[in-house]
């Protein structure tokens, strides 16, 4: 089964496919949602009504264009490039987080994101 999100903000928008995972199947179950965006250096995070539990597999440095759950926060966590924790050019987010995919096309659309814009996460 494929499950897809539409990520959409005043400048922009894109599209992510996730893996069955127990946090995907949560979020989806709560879309569509709106939040505040917020930045963290090259980074998009927003909170949710989801709050799961970390699953196992979760990981703090991933790939730019990842799609994550950030259980300490209640947040869906969007790297695009490094943070101010990152080691050189790596992405590595706050703490260890949830895996749920991938965004189909390339991250760095994420850097039109404000700090503070409106974002609504809803089934592609």
């Amino acid at each position: 089964m494929i499950l897809r999100i539409r990520l959409s903000w005043p400048a922009g928008h894109t599209t992510a496919t996730l893996d069955e995972t127990p946090t995907s199947t949560a979020l989806l179950g709560v879309l569509p949602i709106v939040s505040t965006a917020r930045t963290w250096g090259e980074e998009v995070y927003f909170d949710t009504p989801v709050s799961v539990p970390r699953e196992e597999g979760a990981r703090q440095v991933v790939d730019p264009g990842t799609v994550a759950f950030w259980t300490d926060g209640d947040a869906l966590a969007l790297p695009y490039g490094p943070t101010p924790i990152s080691r050189g050019e790596e992405c590595r987010l706050a703490s260890p987080c949830n895996l749920l995919g991938t965004l189909d096309e390339d991250p760095r659309i994420l850097a039109t994101v404000r700090d503070g814009d409106p974002i609504r996460v809803e089934l592609a």
